[in-house]
């Protein structure tokens, strides 16, 4: 087994091209897709198809993208352990995240602490981050709501709560709250399915027995701001991203549990590796004592 032929072939499956790939790696174009060639032809299968300009993996190149994730996945966690006695000198920490604005007070704290260290960071919903975190695409993951799940380690870092909210010249902007009975036939604009927000704030509804007849599925929160501030219709989103738009009015939603607790989770079998510990010490230290909930860990 060519290890050399086995990480172009994942650079260039998970960089969905050999051009990035190429970059990615520090080698030239040619040399990858030789590499790749070389694999294919030496056990006689395709693993990734041509169409046109794009690329597409096969049935056996998706199954050993996976494979190769994880091998790949444990040679930096080799790494990252045998350069532990360095004090932190070089390491890269993959980080995602639900929304930025949770994570950024520990990654300030983290790079002041550890300036040598290189960070990523993921913006994601909740749920395509967990799945991160077990493919080993990610290290750390801060996502809300975090159903309880023995393969990970977390910590509650922040208690929020979900707002809505309309634009300026919207009837309801004159008003402070509204009831959830008066959503019945509005038009809401909410994340895509798998984001936390849209859970609970679904899960709140469906309590209620309150329909969610017509919805507008925007898969940022951004974009969620924009389309409610061109008047499509009312928006969800926790309070602490909410931020000063003067475009919008917030509203808060009576006679409904719409709180999150936002968390830092990573898997347990590789919570006391030295950069993931590194991070969550930082958590530790510097968000929990201003956030947390009372209740300090959860595994």
């Amino acid at each position: 087994m060519n290890l050399a032929q086995l990480r172009a072939f994942n650079a260039v499956a998970a960089a969905g091209g050999f051009t990035r790939a190429a970059a990615r790696l520090g080698v030239t174009q040619p040399t990858l897709s030789g590499q790749v060639k070389a694999l294919e032809e030496a056990y006689g299968v395709e693993l990734i198809g041509r169409r046109g300009r794009q690329l597409a993996l096969t049935e056996t190149g998706a199954a050993l993208l996976e494979l190769t994730r994880r091998i790949f996945g444990l040679a930096e966690e080799a790494e990252q352990l045998l350069s532990a006695a360095r004090g932190l000198e070089r390491g890269h920490l993959r980080l995602g995240a639900d929304a930025p604005y949770h994570v950024l007070p520990a990654l300030g704290a983290f790079t002041a602490r550890y300036p040598k260290l290189r960070l990523s960071l993921t913006v994601g919903n909740s749920e395509s981050l967990i799945r991160d975190l077990h493919d080993h695409r990610i290290d750390v993951a801060v996502v809300a709501n975090l159903a309880p799940d023995p393969r990970l380690h977390a910590l509650p870092v922040r208690e929020d709560r979900l707002v809505l909210f309309v634009r300026k010249t919207h009837p309801w902007a004159r008003r402070r709250w509204v009831k959830p009975a008066e959503l019945a036939g509005e038009r809401l604009v909410l994340r895509e399915p798998g984001s936390s927000t849209r859970r609970v704030f679904e899960s709140a509804m469906a309590r209620a027995g309150i329909p969610l007849e017509e919805v507008i599925e925007i898969n940022s929160r951004e974009a969620v701001r924009e389309a409610v501030a061109a008047g499509l219709g009312v928006g969800v989103v926790s309070e602490s991203e909410f931020g000063n738009d003067p475009r919008l009015v917030k509203l808060s939603l009576a006679e409904a549990d719409l709180g999150a607790t936002e968390y830092v989770a990573c898997l347990a079998e590789r919570k006391e590796l030295r950069l993931i510990r590194a991070f969550l010490e930082i958590v530790e230290d510097s968000v929990l004592p201003a956030h947390a909930p009372k209740s300090k860990e959860v595994r």
